[in-house]
């Protein structure tokens, strides 16, 4: 099995975009990616732009060698609106109209309807299906963070390679988990390799302290439960102190981020947008005397020299 995480917040964009590759059997996974519009009350940097594009390139690359795509939601992170990336695949999409909020079912409606008649488009929740060289398994509804949010439900894909046994589960943004109900079902998975969206903790002044060690220990108790190895990222890579706040999960050396997965550096552009700007910013300097003149009435005499047209006011 071949995992190749495109697009991530460790890359430099919001997206969970990832291509898994077994013989035949060719998926991409939500193959969304954006940038916040306003973080530290900024726009995007130049560089966010350029990482923003470079992902958009490597999705669309990608996809055209899967044969099937998969969308575990629909914010707008995590599908690409453009009908022709999903023409004559099989396409496996968040239920449009059942467990959804409502800005999502539109997003949702609007994309079925530009996409049916040119793919093979079916409902994703708790659909199975086995290709020779996979077994191909979709989540049900599993919450979009805490149980009950307002955020809406996700649907999580285990993919499993039927030639070595490998388990790969990507669970989108079930954000930590904070549910211990996506916790129990990605325990009963038991992934090889968990790619999830981390707590997100840099909300964590509007959500409490409490919620986001949540999210850590129950990700711990997955990690004890099935030994399995974990790239973390997306939401848990959007605050500035990221490497600190899930130090407990780092010390296990069984998490990664996505860009640790390619064995790079993070790029983590978004928690770092105050520093990028402040380094397009020109020191200050002193302003140079626009009054040389010891006498005080210097420029007002200047002025009273400077020509004027014929009927023209002083005032």
């Amino acid at each position: 099995m071949n995992v190749v995480p495109l697009a991530a917040e460790s890359l430099g964009v919001r997206s969970m975009a990832t291509y898994v590759e077994c013989g035949q059997t060719r998926v991409l996974i939500d193959p969304g990616a954006t940038l916040a519009p306003n973080r530290f009350g900024l726009p995007p940097a130049d560089a966010e732009w350029e990482a923003l594009k470079r992902a958009n390139d490597r999705i669309s690359g990608y996809a055209a060698r899967a044969n099937l795509i998969f969308l575990s939601h629909y914010h707008e992170d995590h599908f690409r609106h453009d009908p022709g990336l999903y023409q004559g695949r099989t396409v496996w999409a968040k239920d449009a109209k059942r467990m959804i909020n409502p800005r999502q079912a539109q997003r949702a409606g609007e994309l079925w309807k530009s996409i049916a008649g040119n793919c093979r488009l079916d409902s994703a929740d708790g659909r199975t299906m086995e290709t020779a060289d996979a077994g191909l398994a979709a989540s049900p509804p599993l919450a979009h963070g805490v149980e009950g949010t307002g955020l809406g439900y996700v649907v999580a894909l285990t993919v499993t390679d039927l030639r070595e046994g490998t388990r790969f589960v990507h669970a989108s943004d079930v954000q930590g988990p904070l549910s211990a109900v996506a916790a129990a079902y990605l325990i009963r998975e038991k992934p090889d390799i968990l790619y999830l969206s981390g707590a997100p903790a840099y909300l964590e002044q509007q959500l409490g302290t409490a919620l986001i060690d949540q999210g850590v220990d129950h990700l711990l108790r997955v990690l004890d439960r099935t030994e399995c190895r974990v790239i973390l990222d997306h939401h848990a890579l959007r605050g500035e102190h990221y490497r600190e706040r899930f130090h407990r999960l780092w010390a296990t050396g069984r998490v990664v981020t996505a860009a640790g997965c390619l064995g790079l550096e993070d790029t983590a552009l978004e928690s770092r947008r105050r520093s990028l700007w402040a380094g397009r910013r020109k020191p200050g300097s002193r302003m140079e005397r626009r009054l040389k003149s010891p006498d005080r009435w210097a420029m007002i005499d200047r002025r009273r020299d400077i020509p004027r047209a014929k009927g023209g006011s002083q005032e």
